[in-house]
């Protein structure tokens, strides 16, 4: 995660450029030196240390104390965002009455289309449905992926929502240690009578891997805060509770996923300028020189120099290239030894050193 939350950090950096914002790490316990990196890269970030991982919840709770701003936005380490995104955004929330949570259109790192960026109450009928692999429901799907319209529930890779509402409803349940805590936010601002949009017109990578690797350990959490978040809100269901019983227990077979998937890669490209043409010798494989208006042949890997690409326009990019042509993305942070991207939302990532 410290490489990902490397590439996340410079992209929050070039986005709060015309803001008065202040960036705020909170690190659970990590052991893979991103508190180091934080310190020596980012001096200016405020950077919390836990002793030991207290959970997604309290963990932000603690970063949300913290806070000086009247707007918090909660962003997964694993995300990108445009250099345009945070004031778009706010923008938007500040033309809004009563306004609740503000979320944007998420996709993953080959520039798939994330469907939980806008989500209806799970109530229970829904979830059995959604269980059973029937998820017309579970999902915002009356607002197409870019446009605006109100959603009552949103994903904790990218919330923005006011410090005072937030504090109001009580902030992410502590109860949930990771998984359901920004459904049971959301569906508390709803609630309490805030109306929460989905902004389709900025696009944001979730790599989702990085921080949703599903495994035996993320089904029993997954459920288990499904048990939470249903015996808080809504009575008892017999046929529901039997189904979340079933799914816990059936966790315990799951084989943990193989950690990238085999891609079918004949090109490679490194999308940059001739100042950095010799960068292309450093990287893994020979690569063509190419610009990012270039058309990219099929079955290439795309490495896109964040040392002369905007983020927004590898966001673009990303989510504009055809999906079936066999092309897939990594992204060179500034002034970096290493190369990151993710292939698959269901597994991890991959960080090619050179």
């Amino acid at each position: 995660m410290r490489y990902f939350l490397e590439l996340c950090l410079q992209s929050v950096e070039a986005a709060v450029v015309n803001l008065d914002a202040e960036i705020i790490v909170v690190d659970n316990n990590s052991k893979d030196g991103s508190c180091e990196m934080v310190k020596q890269r980012f001096p200016y970030v405020r950077l919390l240390e836990n002793k030991e991982n207290l959970g997604f919840s309290k963990g932000n709770n603690i970063g949300v104390k913290e806070a000086e701003g009247e707007y918090l936005c909660i962003l997964n380490p694993d995300t990108v965002v445009a250099e345009d995104t945070f004031e778009r955004v706010l923008e938007f929330a500040e033309k809004q009455d009563k306004v609740g949570i503000v979320g944007c259109k998420l996709i993953d790192g080959n520039g798939e289309y994330l469907p939980e960026s806008k989500r209806n109450i799970p109530t229970p009928e829904i979830a059995i449905q959604k269980i059973l692999g029937r998820s017309r429901g579970y999902y915002a799907n009356h607002i197409k992926e870019g446009e605006i319209g109100k959603a009552d529930i949103f994903v904790g890779a990218f919330m923005l929502v006011k410090k005072a509402v937030y504090e109001e409803v009580g902030g992410l349940d502590e109860d949930y240690f990771m998984y359901g805590e920004d459904i049971d936010l959301s569906y508390k601002i709803v609630k309490a009578g805030y109306d929460s949009y989905y902004y389709g017109e900025t696009e944001v990578i979730h790599y989702k891997g990085e921080s949703t690797l599903k495994d035996k350990t993320y089904a029993k959490r997954f459920y288990g805060a499904m048990q939470i978040f249903y015996g808080k809100h809504f009575k008892s269901n017999f046929l529901f509770d039997g189904l979340v019983w079933l799914g816990i227990q059936s966790a315990r077979f799951l084989k943990n996923p193989s950690s990238a998937e085999t891609l079918n890669v004949e090109n490679y490209a490194l999308v940059s300028n001739e100042e950095n043409k010799g960068l292309a010798l450093k990287l893994s494989k020979p690569m063509q020189l190419v610009s990012a208006k270039d058309r990219l042949q099929t079955n290439t890997q795309v490495v896109f120099d964040a040392n002369v690409v905007s983020f927004k326009t590898i966001i673009d990019k990303v989510s504009s290239i055809e999906k079936n042509r066999g092309i897939t993305f990594k992204i060179l942070p500034k002034n970096t030894n290493f190369i990151v991207g993710s292939h698959s939302s269901k597994s991890r990532g991959e960080v090619i050193t050179f």
